[in-house]
């Protein structure tokens, strides 16, 4: 009897000290994972030309996990003009199946392949030779904007373009620039580019090598243009990405407001939506609208204070394509700037506008079981009723505006630090 415990208790150690083992070699798929957008061979070697994914569960499963190795290193380059890419890995130390009771390492190269073009290089020495290659590259479609910043006390010159699917080549290259929403935009997928209703903004920052310009992509946005009856057509913004080495400029903001400016004077706009908005371009959003909206005459201190009204709706409309929605949305966030919160009435009065808005959910619940007691008998309506309980939607209204007015304080804040001019 002793001797059997003994043995199962060295089993069990054995175990422990291959799962140990095995845990060596785990390793975070956003840490192991380095991507560049390269102008020249120096930045192959520069350490912080390299950036790294916001995710990969889209491409590595929902744990972010890669098995089988140590010191992994996977790296993604693309020339920063044409976006030729380059695909390889290293690693320390890579287990063996032998000594693991057969267990395999995990794929690592073939889940990336299997989403970006074929022609992809895999040897550094013709990526390098490709490099030469950006030189005579030129952005597609029409400059919308040529703008500058300063950036770290080194002014630099961005331009933003429009294209679609007509141009010579650009099918191609949108195959590359749309690998990079995999890593950035959750619940990605690539759209189906054969459809001429497709218009792609396309930033870029132009710099000079040699006495020449060259174009280092930078973000893209995709814009599907819907068809509105009876003529018209509703632009619905679909995807927007700025790079990681171009971000906290500003210019998604600009590239937003490159839009507007290019649909607000087409009759045949009926307004700009928005498919799905993630949390960070809602936030980006209701700051851009804002502050286009500050300059309306409908949206001035003195009217916002009266109350949400069809002029606001109609000048937005008319002036910046703003769908009602999103016009109620800056209403209540610019009506925030305008109330004294120290005044306990002023901002009692607001707080009842926005719970208002929050409960026509519940209005139109009650209506829904009103028609339903109508038509059906006692005992069937009772069995269908789940009508929220007063607790319950004081509680649900309390907290959507307490997140509300959290996400527009911050709004304001950044307007609030803003040029407006």
């Amino acid at each position: 009897m002793e001797g059997d415990c003994f043995s199962q208790a060295g089993t069990r150690d054995v175990t422990g000290i291959v799962k140990n083992s095995l845990q060596y070699f785990v390793i975070d798929s956003n840490d192991a994972l380095e991507f560049k957008l390269v102008r020249s061979s120096a930045d192959i070697d520069d350490e912080e030309t390299s950036f790294k994914p916001d995710m990969s569960h889209q491409v590595y499963g929902d744990s972010e996990q890669i098995f089988g190795y140590s010191g992994l290193r996977i790296k993604l380059y693309y020339s920063a003009c044409r976006l030729t890419t380059y695909l390889a890995h290293t690693f320390a130390e890579k287990v063996d199946p032998e000594k693991f009771e057969g267990v395999e390492p995990d794929e690592v190269i073939k889940p990336i392949a299997e989403r970006i073009p074929p022609g992809y290089l895999t040897n550094l020495n013709d990526f390098t030779a490709a490099l030469q290659k950006d030189a005579s590259f030129k952005p597609f479609g029409e400059m919308k904007r040529r703008f500058k910043l300063d950036v770290d006390g080194e002014e630099k010159t961005y331009e933003v373009y429009l294209c679609d699917i007509s141009a010579t080549g650009f099918l191609e290259y949108h195959e590359r620039i749309q690998t990079f929403i995999l890593w950035y935009i959750d619940a990605a997928s690539y759209i189906d580019v054969d459809d001429d209703k497709w218009r792609f903004f396309l930033m870029y920052e132009k710099y000079v090598v040699n006495g020449s310009p060259q174009y280092a992509f930078m973000g893209y946005t995709t814009v599907y243009e819907y068809y509105a009856y009876p003529a018209n057509i509703r632009p619905r913004i679909s995807q927007m990405l700025v790079l990681p080495p171009f971000q906290r400029l500003g210019l998604g903001g600009e590239m937003l407001n490159i839009i507007y400016d290019n649909y607000k004077d087409n009759i045949k706009v009926l307004d700009i939506t928005v498919e799905d908005p993630s949390d960070n371009f809602a936030r980006l959003r209701d700051f851009v609208d804002s502050k286009n909206c500050l300059k309306l005459e409908s949206f001035q201190s003195k009217k916002l204070l009266q109350g949400f009204s069809e002029a606001m709706v109609e000048e937005a409309k008319k002036r910046l394509k703003l769908n009602k929605r999103q016009v109620r949305r800056v209403y209540e966030i610019l009506r925030l700037h305008a109330t004294d919160r120290s005044d306990k009435e002023a901002y009692r009065q607001y707080r009842l506008d926005i719970k208002n808005r929050l409960n026509v959910q519940y209005k139109k619940e009650d209506r829904d079981m009103e028609k339903l007691k109508k038509v059906l008998r006692p005992e069937e309506f009772a069995a269908t009723m789940t009508v929220t309980s007063k607790d319950q939607r004081l509680e649900s209204l309390e907290r959507q505006y307490t997140e509300l007015e959290e996400h527009y304080l911050h709004v304001l804040e950044r307007l609030a630090s803003a040029d407006l001019s």
